[in-house]
């Protein structure tokens, strides 16, 4: 990106925060948030010093703040010892033992209440069990489970014990579940007979067998649950079932007293290419945004119930699933179904019968929901919702709209929030009851977090609307440490670029007029046309703003007189067009892109699809998206995708 990005879309709308939310707010009106932002920019390690003494429970107290003698590889409250279960339970019993902290809904509809007490107890019990199967402090524990309130428990059983977990997304490949097994040298395996989702079973035993039967000869057990209750081989000596390995374990499982930078957990990020990343994240500085988030971003109160619609083998399960939520000891939502299953209202549904008053999605769930149109979610009593949150890739500015006026009824902040894998919590986020919004921006960093636009030097670009390499150029608590067991990946991925001045997070940005930040796409999604360098979200926000379009998405390949050919992969509503209505319908769009940016975003190329190629959490596979603009054949993994018969229709094949 050695010449400056140029951004081609307009928003104005602007929405204050609603008075009535101001005025029961965690941090209230802007002056309040200004406050935070001075405190932080005066003394920076002092800042964060003082929340991690306000905010977690240490056995104990840290003395140094922050350790950059190894720059990059910071570290925080080196000194101090805490257990991050401790954080997330134990504190909460003597006065919110009764509370609810999950509310559990199966794919099948069946539902859970469990408290704070009970869950305490579950965890003590599993921690206890995986000791007895011989795991001990810094051992690895790969958790292939389905989105049920036993991998939470899994998860906070290790934390108790001081083992550090690798949670691996259920719709994972039985090849991508050995990659992560074998890097992190797992010593046990926590899984499940099978999954329940949309419907469908999905066999995590047998991957789990699959890629055990290819290598990881580091794995010693594996630790099967019992959800679905069909026929599952187990392995004598090596595997054995959950109830099994629970049968006369007590309640009672002392915390291990951690070192702040023990490693909590590694959780991997892939690409279509290359070894996957192994992020990891350290106990005390991981746990510390999570809390100051929830209380800052979702201004979590005691009487909320949240829903974070992620699945715990990605980080925003992690931090808003796992973690977050009970270490602020708030009541929950868990769903382990998919959004449209058995009908198109399923999330909305859930909102009401459980009293969700704070629901935290993705853009692409977003947009699907908004793909059926009004009339279903206007059947549900949404009334209790009072914020509305969007995570894992920007929102175009007419999803946003829906969001806020079809499900939010216009009294409902929106949190669009930026952060990463690697980031560990919110970075960039507006802070409802004190931040002004605008549809499609995550607005403007959080107190203690320094981000910046660069251009190619590394220097700031003060022009408005001019985009540039999104830094961030101050070291934070819940930043990855490093990446398992590679060191040197972890400098030449997110410091090398700026010869380690910067965290570079990989992603394009521009700020506005008013500072605020607008993610302009992956750098590796700028297109470059005729010399003019576009970011590929704008061009699709321009699409989805037609009332044609329900998604869209789009790539470049390459072009011998402009450089790069910009091809868009559309989703409509009321059914795939073909023949002439195809052809007069790109025309149409071809022209509105013309009118809505200008003549230089116009798609050279319009491809029609029942959908988009996607992994099971909702992530399109752009790189796919690539290959195919560019003719190419596809030989990429493409097991995790939602439905491969997609593929052949944007090739062109059916």
């Amino acid at each position: 990106m050695s010449e400056e990005l140029e951004s081609v879309l307009n928003e104005s709308r602007i929405f204050p925060p609603p008075a009535a939310f101001v005025d029961k707010a965690r941090i209230a009106g802007w002056e309040a948030l200004q406050a935070l932002r001075e405190e932080a920019r005066a003394d920076h390690q002092g800042f964060w010093a003082r929340l991690a003494q306000e905010k977690l429970h240490w056995h104990t107290p840290f003395s140094v703040i922050l350790d950059d003698s190894r720059a990059p590889h910071y570290a925080w409250f080196t000194d101090g010892r805490l257990n991050v279960s401790y954080n997330c339970l134990d504190r909460h019993l003597a006065d919110k033992g009764g509370k609810t902290a999950i509310i559990f809904e199966s794919d099948e509809g069946a539902t859970r209440h469990i408290s704070y007490a009970e869950l305490h107890e579950a965890v003590c019990r599993f921690a206890n069990a995986l000791k007895a199967q011989g795991v001990e402090k810094g051992d690895r524990v790969v958790i292939y489970m389905p989105m049920i309130p036993e991998a939470v428990v899994a998860m906070q059983a290790c934390a108790r014990i001081g083992a550090t977990h690798s949670v691996v997304f259920g719709g994972f490949s039985a090849q991508a579940l050995k990659d992560r097994i074998e890097d992190a040298g797992a010593k046990l395996v926590i899984t499940a007979d099978a999954g329940h989702r949309g419907g469908k079973r999905v066999e995590l035993k047998a991957a789990a067998d699959q890629a055990l039967a290819a290598g990881c000869p580091t794995v010693e057990k594996v630790i099967v649950y019992r959800r679905s209750g069909h026929d599952v081989p187990m392995q004598p000596g090596r595997d054995i079932w959950w109830d099994q390995a629970l049968a006369g374990q007590g309640d009672d499982c002392p915390p291990e007293w951690l070192e702040a930078e023990h490693p909590l957990f590694l959780l991997y990020t892939s690409g279509s290419t290359g070894k996957p990343k192994g992020i990891q994240h350290a106990s005390g500085g991981y746990l510390l945004n999570a809390v100051t988030t929830m209380e800052w971003v979702f201004d979590i109160q005691d009487d909320d119930v949240f829903w974070c619609t992620a699945d715990v083998g990605w980080i925003t399960g992690h931090s808003y699933v796992a973690y977050g939520p009970l270490a602020v000891g708030a009541t929950q939502v868990i769903f382990e179904g998919t959004p449209t299953h058995p009908h198109g209202g399923r999330f909305w549904e859930i909102c009401q019968n459980h009293g969700v008053t704070i629901f935290y999605t993705a853009p692409t769930a977003i947009r699907a929901l908004m793909k059926l149109g009004d009339e279903i979610p206007e059947r549900y009593d949404l009334s209790k919702l009072r914020l509305l949150g969007t995570v894992g890739e920007p929102i175009n500015p007419e999803a946003w709209m829906w969001y806020y006026e079809v499900i939010g009824g216009r009294r409902c902040p929106i949190v669009d929030t930026w952060w990463q894998t690697e980031t560990g919590a919110h970075m960039i986020a507006p802070l409802p009851g004190a931040t002004p919004l605008k549809p499609g921006s995550c607005t403007l960093p959080l107190p203690g977090i320094e981000a910046d636009v660069v251009d190619a030097e590394g220097n700031p670009v003060t022009e408005a609307d001019k985009g540039g390499f999104l830094v961030i150029k101050k070291p934070w608590p819940s930043m990855l440490r490093t990446v398992w067991g590679d060191p040197q990946r972890y400098y030449d991925t997110y410091w090398k670029q700026f010869d380690g001045r910067y965290y570079v997070a990989g992603d394009s940005a521009r700020r506005d007029q008013d500072g605020y930040f607008w993610i302009m796409g992956r750098v590796d999604d700028v297109l470059n046309v005729s010399g003019h360098r576009l970011g590929t979200m704008e061009i699709e926000s321009a699409l989805v703003a037609h009332p044609r379009v329900a998604e869209a998405a789009v790539v470049g390949r390459p072009h011998e007189v402009k450089g790069e050919a910009i091809v868009a992969f559309v989703v409509t509503r009321g059914g795939r067009p073909s023949g002439e209505a195809a052809d007069a319908l790109t025309a149409e769009l071809r022209e509105w892109v013309a009118k809505e940016i200008g003549p230089i975003a116009k798609p050279d190329e319009i491809r029609y699809a029942e959908g988009l190629p996607k992994t099971r959490s909702g992530k399109i596979m752009r790189r796919l998206l690539r290959a195919i603009a560019r003719g190419e054949a596809i030989t990429q993994d493409i097991s995790t995708l939602e439905n491969e018969e997609i593929i052949k229709q944007l090739q062109g094949e059916a």
